[in-house]
């Protein structure tokens, strides 16, 4: 007897329907948090209380060891490369902090989870969120579209101009466009997420060669990898997407997320995304802020761990919230493909598990969003765990997963 058969014979057994319809709505549903987040004892959860109360010591134990003054941080470190000037808000951080959420319920915290502190490269996650969205609406139809169909020239906001007019005579042009080289118009949106465009220039007064230089001065201006090619990680890049993605959004891109995202996850009012002090320009007679996709010179999203956890939360369940899908199940999908010149990365900021080298204690289809301190939302499809962890040694986070997930010793009764 074929399938079809069999269905058509169980159909017409009395009551059949009406018990396979009681089966399906006694099935767990998934929780999404509303404006006040259900908490759950650990135990309730199948985690030993103990050993999870180990995992969170290990954490604060491990809190980064770099200053907490980040303007004093950001001289020891970025700051000394070349042009490497803060431009961007920056303010001292706070304690070792972090939430674990299981199955969508808070079952742990410490530290001060509401505290807004820069979270540096997460921002780029965010970023491209914001792109998938553009995706979603239809407007970029297809990712490997050059990118520079998309950008007009751009009028940079300048209130000071030179009141030596003779100083800009002999100027082809008035306006700024980043994608306009033989080089930089082969560049797609797939290349630009997967940072191995290898796009050159210079934004918001840092050349592409300026983020962390290579300490042979002689191939900062050497021939240019072929887009798609070789990956480099470059928050000039970054920061050229993000001014991208404005001039297709034609907003505010804080204002796109916050409208089809930031709202639809219940996020706090109090998060913020910040740009550069000089990264305006005149978009539809205003002036506009492009914010950046990090914090490598300042700026970049401000946030607490709580808004961090529900946009981790939104991608463990692959951009839906409740019955709303806000960013496609395909978005989702190609940002945890590995690309090919770096398989533990997808989209910015996705770092995969690829062959369990990013954190071997964790499950390879674990993926996270990290960000520089060390920041990181830590997304376990296969164990249904969010861990937001901030300011933790970047070479103790798998030390971390590995007590949390020893941790998760209980059998799960939900």
């Amino acid at each position: 007897m074929n399938k079809f058969l069999l269905l058509l014979f169980l159909a017409t057994i009395p009551g059949f329907a009406q018990k396979v319809k009681r089966i399906a709505n006694t099935a767990p549903r998934v929780y999404y948090p509303d404006k006040e987040w259900q908490k759950k004892e650990p135990s309730e959860m199948g985690f030993d209380p103990v050993l999870l109360k180990t995992a969170i010591e290990f954490a604060i134990a491990n809190e980064s060891s770099a200053p907490r003054d980040l303007k004093l941080n950001h001289y020891r470190t970025f700051g000394r490369e070349p042009f490497g000037d803060a431009v961007g808000p920056l303010k001292e951080r706070d304690a070792q902090s972090g939430i674990i959420i299981k199955n969508g319920y808070v079952i742990a915290e410490w530290g001060d989870p509401y505290r807004i502190d820069i979270v540096n490269s997460v921002s780029k996650s965010l970023l491209s969120s914001v792109v998938g969205l553009a995706y979603d609406q239809g407007l970029i139809p297809d990712i490997d579209d050059q990118v520079y169909k998309y950008v007009p020239p751009i009028e940079l906001y300048n209130p000071l101009p030179s009141a030596n007019k003779a100083d800009d005579f002999g100027k082809k042009s008035d306006f700024f466009e980043p994608f306009n080289t033989p080089h930089n118009k082969k560049i797609t949106w797939r290349q630009m997420l997967q940072q191995n465009s290898d796009w050159e220039g210079t934004l918001w007064g840092k050349p592409d060669w300026a983020d962390r230089p290579d300490k042979d001065y002689k191939v900062w201006l050497a021939k240019r990898n072929t887009p798609g090619t070789v990956y480099e990680y470059n928050d000039t890049r970054v920061n050229a997407l993000a001014l991208a993605i404005l001039n297709v959004w034609r907003k505010p891109l804080p204002e796109v997320l916050k409208e089809h995202i930031m709202d639809p996850i219940g996020a706090s009012n109090t998060w913020r995304w910040y740009g550069y002090e000089n990264s305006w320009i005149v978009l539809d007679g205003k002036a506009v802020q492009s914010v950046s996709g990090g914090g490598h010179w300042g700026g970049g999203m401000y946030l607490h761990a709580y808004d961090m956890a529900r946009f981790g939360y939104l991608t463990l369940r692959n951009g839906k919230w409740g019955d709303r899908q806000l960013v496609s199940e395909q978005w989702n999908k190609w940002a945890q493909t590995p690309s090919t010149p770096e398989p533990t990365y997808g989209f910015m900021n996705w770092f995969l598990n690829t062959g369990k080298k990013l954190y071997p204690s964790a499950p390879e289809k674990a993926f996270a969003h990290i960000g520089n301190g060390t920041n990181v939302i830590y997304v376990d499809p296969e164990n249904d765990i969010v861990a937001v962890v901030r300011w933790i040694e970047d070479n103790q986070i798998d030390g971390f997963l590995k007590l949390l997930l020893a941790a998760k010793a209980i059998p799960n009764s939900k």
